[in-house]
């Protein structure tokens, strides 16, 4: 198996399992138990496979798992839909041999037609790449995300965003959750090429500066960007929360553009309507802009 991804599937695996409690699966904790989570030998008498074979796939060795041995291993350690989808990534990747592995690290550029678009766009919206840096963003989204036009290509990155600037915590009410949601689609898009190197820049640079950073990334949370919720407090309007949706842009591969909406005649909508009205007489011509494209 190759190295990177047979490491990212040993601690995808560990810390499944270690999260699992005996009498989650139907077992009798015991009086002297010491591990935390399951034992390896009962994690594997659930998926069917022999302890050995178990222990050799949680220590990175040369085992490549059948889909039926993926699927015993999801049901035994009861995986959500996406987790599950991120173990069979892992997995399946690290079957190829290493020669016809495709490597997709063109750099990011966003259309044309999608700028236009964002210019169109009442509503907050970013374009973001597979390692969550803003590629392109509207200017209601420029103020909600820390003022994204006075930052460097390289600060225009959301985990940036919640790790590097205390004025998240204020500005996200539920930075918790939120901060977390961010750490696990960045643990999806490392699944896809644990190697790049903007990938082990992010994970590098984060890990040293934030304790809470190294906290979340070590859970081995997982999160597929497709659409979620946001909390955010805004100086002119206050507190509202915000629905999202990821649209996949055609032809770049992990590059999606996020749409931020309310619902009709909500409490947010009302602010967000105020939002744009105060920011578009402040700044009679908002444009939105974009970065220089990352490798």
């Amino acid at each position: 198996m190759d190295d990177s991804y047979s490491r990212e599937l040993a601690d995808f695996l560990r810390t499944r399992r270690s999260r699992l409690r005996p009498e989650d699966v139907g077992l009798e904790p015991g009086p002297r138990r010491k591990v935390t989570g399951l034992r390896r030998e009962e994690l594997a008498l659930l998926a069917g496979v022999s302890t050995d074979y178990y222990q050799r796939m949680e220590q990175g060795r040369d085992i490549r798992p059948s889909d039926a041995v993926l699927d015993a291993l999801a049901r035994a350690l009861m995986l959500s839909a996406e987790e599950a989808r991120h173990l069979y990534t892992l997995a399946r990747a690290a079957r190829r041999p290493a020669q016809r592995r495709r490597r997709n690290r063109r750099p990011e550029r966003v259309p044309e037609t999608t700028l236009r678009l964002l210019d169109t766009m009442t509503t907050p919206a970013l374009v973001l790449g597979r390692h969550l840096d803003v590629l392109a963003w509207n200017h209601v989204a420029g103020t909600l995300f820390g003022d994204l036009d006075n930052l460097s290509p390289h600060e225009r990155n959301l985990l940036r965003l919640f790790f590097y600037y205390p004025s998240a915590r204020t500005m996200c009410t539920q930075w918790e959750s939120s901060a977390a949601e961010s750490v696990g689609m960045l643990r999806a898009a490392v699944a896809a090429d644990p190697d790049h190197p903007r990938a082990r820049e992010l994970v590098g640079e984060l890990g040293v500066h934030s304790q809470d950073f190294r906290r979340m990334w070590a859970r081995h949370d997982v999160r597929e960007r497709q659409r979620g919720t946001q909390h955010f407090v805004h100086p002119m309007v206050g507190a509202f929360t915000l629905d999202w949706d990821a649209y996949a842009l055609p032809g770049r591969t992990g590059v999606v553009l996020m749409a931020y909406t309310a619902a009709p005649n909500s409490d947010a909508a009302e602010n967000l309507s105020l939002l744009a009205s105060l920011l578009t007489q402040r700044e009679s011509h908002p444009r939105p802009s974009h970065t220089a494209s990352l490798d």
